[in-house]
């Protein structure tokens, strides 16, 4: 829809009788939400956006606001017309904002405009200050940093290891090289404006041994595209590692729970535990306890400067939910004979703390 149709106050979301620096303020505002760099692909933002550029390079213009205030949508025939009103001008009603009086300014064309030279400053202060542009052509100026998340699993941490990405980068817009304006300012078709274009790129990522969940990789030169020849940001890449089945994490440490039988317990034997690269064999001493912790030292985690971390084992004493005949006569027979009074145990324990 083209702007002629709407009243430039009322885009900029100001009164009739806002001053200069309230004009400013409520463009500087709109324009950082609508703006093409930070709406990608979003149309409905970039006409919302032209809009507001063309209501604000009117009224941040003392002559052009004037001769609007006056004629309403008709000023630029005016303006065109060296100061004669065109027929049907009397069709704008006083204080109700521009009305249609015959007249039909078609479409929206960037190439038209010229900076303002009201008190508040032309369009292009505003994108000096909000974007780094100054005469629609974007500075030369070093890519933004950019920041993504890798998924690994505490495998692939532990290890490290090559892994080949595949992303959507910003690189420079070909047709414009990067200014975001062609053919004496007019917004670049291609990018829409922003200088740059997505393309897919496929990157090579080192993965150092010994990553950590919430650790960041840094990719030289890998993050979004520089202006006006300036190199490119960095990529950043924070990991973020998949819950594991088995393990829990503790620093550099893993701890996994391992079921006992009791009899492996009270006697004592040798068991199977896996680690982050494989089974090792692991003694369970006689009088084991449910909860008690073994340390397999050097089977944790690898560190970033060499070394590794320990593997805690966490005993869980498992009891059979259903016996055998025979299995019920020797538990019964063991109650008969031992000794042990748990309960009693556990009051001594408690007080000898």
């Amino acid at each position: 829809m083209p702007v002629g149709t709407k009243d430039y106050y009322e885009v900029l979301g100001v009164g009739r009788s806002a001053n200069e620096e309230q004009i400013k303020a409520a463009y500087r505002k709109l324009a950082r939400k609508f703006h093409p760099d930070l709406n990608p692909g979003d149309k409905a933002a970039e006409e919302r956006f032209k809009e507001l550029q063309e209501a604000y390079d009117v009224l941040s213009d003392g002559e052009k606001r004037k001769l609007y205030d006056q004629y309403g949508e008709n000023w630029r025939a005016v303006q065109q017309g060296g100061g004669a009103p065109p027929p049907g001008w009397e069709g704008f009603r006083a204080g109700g904002g521009p009305q249609a009086a015959g007249f039909d300014f078609g479409g929206f064309d960037f190439g038209g405009f010229q900076r303002g030279t009201g008190g508040a400053g032309g369009v292009d202060d505003i994108f000096e200050e909000l974007f780094g542009r100054r005469g629609g052509a974007r500075r030369s100026r070093r890519g933004q940093d950019v920041e993504a998340e890798l998924e690994l699993s505490l495998e692939e941490a532990h290890r490290g290891g090559r892994r080949t990405l595949q992303l959507q980068a910003a690189e420079g817009c070909p047709a414009c090289q990067g200014a975001g304006v062609v053919n004496n300012n007019q917004i670049c078709q291609t990018c829409g404006g922003r200088g740059q274009v997505l393309k897919p790129r496929t990157i090579e990522v080192n993965i150092p041994a010994g990553v950590r969940d919430g650790s960041t990789i840094r990719l030289a030169g890998q993050g979004g595209a520089g202006a006006g020849g300036a190199q490119a940001g960095d990529l950043y890449l924070r990991i973020n590692l998949h819950p594991h089945p088995v393990f829990t994490v503790r620093g550099d440490d893993l701890e996994v729970e391992m079921p006992v039988a009791p009899w492996e317990a009270v006697l004592g034997s040798k068991i199977e535990v896996p680690t982050v690269e494989g089974q090792v064999e692991m003694s369970v001493p006689a009088g084991a306890r449910a909860g008690q912790r073994l340390r397999l030292r050097g089977q944790g985690l690898n560190r970033r400067r060499g070394a590794r971390g320990d593997l805690y084992v966490r005993l869980k004493v498992v009891v059979p939910r259903h016996v055998t005949d025979e299995e019920r006569r020797l538990y019964e027979e063991l109650r008969r004979v031992s000794r042990l009074n748990p309960r009693e145990e556990a009051r001594r324990a408690k007080g000898a703390c």
